[in-house]
């Protein structure tokens, strides 16, 4: 690998987190890169998600080895072909640091980018599945949900632009992120803190989102009306008085629990469960 440094020119800056060796358009290369072919592209059992991986890095190593003797080239090559597994929206961040790394350091120092793969890998596999997969996946799907009951078009394009906006900034500014400040910011040993409080914010916000959305529309009303010595007892009126939503809450944190414990593959089976009984229950005036 060329020891020179490019001079700098309108596409490239010259300053920390900066582009040297690197042109804005490597970057952006990668970006297009991960965000076309992702890191699905092909999965393997021995390598999983590395082969996307390397997909992406290819315009940094291409850059970077470009007068490299062929040796250099191949041991670049396999080092990005090593394991890796991690959420697609997060690596992101992840390619952004090892390119970096790759630019800053000398042949016998490249461990160093093998090593924060595999730590950062799983930290942000955590981020990811949390945040997006789980927490922006449902708010969006959710606030979708809210138009389409009412018959509205609005409803799946609003899923799909909230979730793919969310997912394809955050994609792109931490790969940016990663490159410009990411050795910076894994050498202040302030990754982990912050890390945590974004999943704290993305609970909080989730929590909250469906929390309203549970209220608003999961609905449950007993019919059932039951006559004491003349008395006519609303059932349904009687549970408002303790509390309101009391059912949808009930039944939401029973779902929740029975979620934790069955497996996946019978999710199906308790979708089609919920619509069946409920069917059973408003045709015989239980639920209306």
């Amino acid at each position: 690998m060329s020891a020179q440094v490019n001079t700098m020119s309108d596409d490239k800056m010259n300053a920390k987190g900066s582009y040297t060796k690197l042109t804005k358009s490597d970057i952006n290369k990668v970006y297009w890169r991960l965000q076309i072919f992702g890191l699905g592209i092909t999965a393997t059992s021995v390598g999983m998600q590395a082969i996307g991986f390397y997909t992406a890095m290819v315009p940094v190593l291409k850059r970077l080895y470009k007068d490299a003797p062929k040796e250099a080239r191949v041991k670049a090559m396999q080092r990005h072909l090593t394991y890796f597994l991690s959420q697609n929206t997060a690596t992101g961040m992840i390619l952004g640091i090892s390119s970096a790394i790759e630019e800053s350091t000398n042949e016998d120092e490249k461990e160093a980018v093998v090593a924060v793969k595999a730590g950062m890998m799983g930290p942000l596999a955590g981020i990811g599945d949390s945040v997006f997969k789980i927490t922006i996946q449902a708010i969006a799907g959710s606030i979708g949900a809210v138009y389409a009951m009412d018959g509205n078009i609005l409803g799946p394009i609003l899923m799909f632009i909230i979730y793919n906006g969310i997912n394809i900034a955050v994609k792109y500014y931490g790969l940016k992120m990663g490159y410009e400040k990411g050795v910076e910011f894994i050498n202040s040993g302030e990754q982990a803190k912050l890390m945590q409080k974004i999943i704290n914010i993305a609970t909080m916000v989730g929590v909250i989102v469906m929390g309203a959305l549970i209220g608003n529309y999961v609905k449950i009303n007993v019919g059932t009306v039951i006559t004491i010595d003349e008395t006519v007892v609303n059932i349904q009126e009687l549970l408002d008085g303790i509390l309101p939503k009391l059912l949808p809450f009930v039944f939401t944190i029973i779902l929740y629990r029975v979620n934790l414990k069955l497996p996946r593959k019978y999710m199906i089976f308790l979708i089609f469960g919920i619509l069946i009984v409920g069917t059973i229950l408003a045709m015989n005036g239980v639920l209306v």
